[in-house]
């Protein structure tokens, strides 16, 4: 950063010279100009990245809500799934058959297989929207506390800016290693939360690494399971 440097002249005040008899002319004698620099001098700015979003996944908080509400739609997954594989078994009999069948009753069976999967598509969508509104009102509830956490480390820390690099449209092309403050602001989060570490029952999200790359892939909340890839309808 260029510095800049302002100074003021101060104008020496005028002296009066020794008068003679018959002379009353007053001499002005400029002194040394004399300078006191009042230099503005901004040091260089420290600048830090964060990727928020794994930062939200990843705090024992975060953890523990996601956690619980993928338990609390394990049961419509295993409802999807079971619906899932109904109609899939309905399409192989269906295609198995349908030489020795007339056409009412592949007629029957084609428009039955249909409607489960219209129900089958329409509950897919009910609950992945669901879990969507739920696990990003989580996000939005951590995050709001999380933005506080991350103005007091990057002030004790003595940072000017904190950018976040979570989305593919960070404007972020590169960065130092040593500039990404995600894990340590989720481990002052952690204190200030007092929420302990979630039981080791299966791998936690994963950590974020220590530095960026061009630009690193955006963490996502999981969207709830679809189901298995069903074969089309024999018409």
């Amino acid at each position: 950063m260029t510095s800049k440097l302002l100074s003021t002249l101060s104008i020496a005040a005028l002296l009066t010279a020794c008068a003679f008899a018959q002379a009353a002319d007053t001499n002005a004698a400029p002194a040394a100009a004399s300078t006191t620099p009042n230099a503005i001098i901004a040091g260089p700015q420290k600048v830090a990245i964060i990727n928020i979003q794994a930062a939200i996944a990843n705090t024992n908080e975060g953890q523990r809500d996601l956690d619980a509400l993928q338990k609390k739609f394990e049961p419509k997954q295993i409802e999807l799934k079971s619906l899932s594989d109904e109609v899939d078994n309905l399409k192989k009999q269906l295609a198995a058959t349908t030489a020795n069948l007339n056409d009412d009753e592949r007629n029957r069976r084609v428009q039955s297989i249909e409607t489960k999967q219209k129900t089958l598509q329409r509950s897919l969508e009910d609950a992945q929207n669901d879990y969507q509104t739920q696990s990003n009102e989580i996000a939005q509830r951590i995050g709001s506390k999380l933005m506080q956490t991350v103005q007091n480390y990057a002030q004790q820390n003595g940072y000017a800016v904190v950018m976040d690099y979570s989305s593919q449209q960070s404007p972020i092309l590169w960065a130092a290693p040593s500039t990404d403050i995600t894990k340590p602001v989720i481990e002052a989060y952690n204190q200030v939360s007092g929420i302990p570490a979630p039981a080791v029952s299966k791998p936690a999200a994963p950590a974020p690494s220590a530095g960026v790359n061009r630009r690193p892939p955006t963490t996502t909340t999981p969207a709830a399971p679809k189901p298995a890839a069903t074969t089309p309808t024999p018409k």
